[in-house]
């Protein structure tokens, strides 16, 4: 997936104007309009602008946009970093498929298939809009629980129809077994309400921070462990790291790489928890030395193996 420079594709720097954004757009769109333009490519290029106005207009997508940094260039092979949008407060809503039409890769890949914001009701008295937020937690906080305060950052504008953003913190509870994409509510934090109406919620989205050893897939946790060649021929014990402290794991003798052995009920908490499955990698020695060497070749000469007699032709 290619990088697309919003800022480029509009022809504005990036600390222009709500106002200066609308203007290249609307002289653009003009100019590429499929109707009107005879450029072979204005289809395209008006979709392009189609895309990048859409993101750059939205102070909430503007400033999640922004976050990733002015170093990444047009075309340029790009993957969103983990957690590339935690911690912003958006008062968006997910769309039905459809709702948003013909946009790149690259967009639904930030930003899914989204519509236009709620419309706050036009009543005296109407609860507020709902918001929402991605959070990082690591992946203790769901075996243990935590209370953690949690600072969020709500884009805005200010009078020179710039963006930018007002951070408040919340102390927030962290449940036992929590998994990650669950949302929690946090009523009463949302938008104001109009009036009268009662302040609309904020639901937190729960993601991990990369663990160096774990990782999760719903309530199941995967670790990779690294057995010398002969742990692996021979069968060993080994002292296996988990989430909740280190078990004495029984490897079985005659194991391959890619084997799972599965830790039952030793994943996120839950009715049921999850299970923690080891899966088994092999290691090779380094061949760094000259009596390392020798080693190799009186280990090739005792076996008679073959390990691509598998391949077909």
């Amino acid at each position: 997936m290619k990088f697309k420079d919003y800022y480029q594709t509009l022809g504005v720097e990036r600390n222009a104007t709500q106002d200066d954004i609308k203007h290249a757009y609307r002289k653009l769109a003009r100019k590429y309009h499929p109707d009107v333009s005879k450029d072979p490519d204005a289809e395209a290029r008006f979709k392009e602008l189609g895309e990048a106005y859409a993101v750059l207009k939205d102070p909430e997508k503007r400033v999640a946009y922004d976050q990733m940094g002015s170093e990444w260039k047009a075309g340029q092979d790009f993957q969103p970093p983990p957690g590339w949008d935690a911690g912003f407060e958006f008062s968006r809503y997910d769309a039905a498929p459809g709702d948003a039409a013909e946009f790149s890769d690259f967009f639904e890949t930030l930003f899914g298939r989204q519509g236009q914001h709620a419309q706050a009701h036009r009543t005296m008295h109407a609860q507020g809009q709902d918001h929402h937020a991605r959070v990082m937690i690591d992946l203790h906080d769901a075996y243990r629980g935590a209370q953690r305060s949690i600072s969020l950052r709500m884009p805005a504008l200010d009078a020179q129809g710039r963006v930018t953003t007002h951070e408040r913190t919340l102390d927030v509870s962290i449940p036992k077994g929590v998994r990650a994409g669950q949302h929690l509510r946090l009523a009463g934090q949302g938008g104001p309400g109009r009036g009268e109406g009662p302040a609309g919620d904020l639901y937190l989205e729960i993601a991990f921070n990369p663990h160096p050893d774990f990782r999760a897939e719903g309530r199941d946790v995967y670790l990779d462990l690294p057995l010398a060649p002969w742990e692996a021929a021979l069968g060993a014990t080994i002292s296996t790291p988990t989430p909740e402290g280190p078990v004495q794991l029984t490897i079985p003798p005659g194991s391959v790489a890619g084997r799972q052995l599965r830790l039952k009920g030793r994943g996120i908490p839950g009715s049921p928890p999850g299970d923690l499955y080891v899966v088994l990698k092999i290691a090779l020695p380094p061949a760094d030395s000259e009596s390392a060497r020798e080693a190799y070749r009186t280990l090739a000469k005792a076996f008679d193996f073959n390990p691509r007699t598998h391949l077909k032709g």
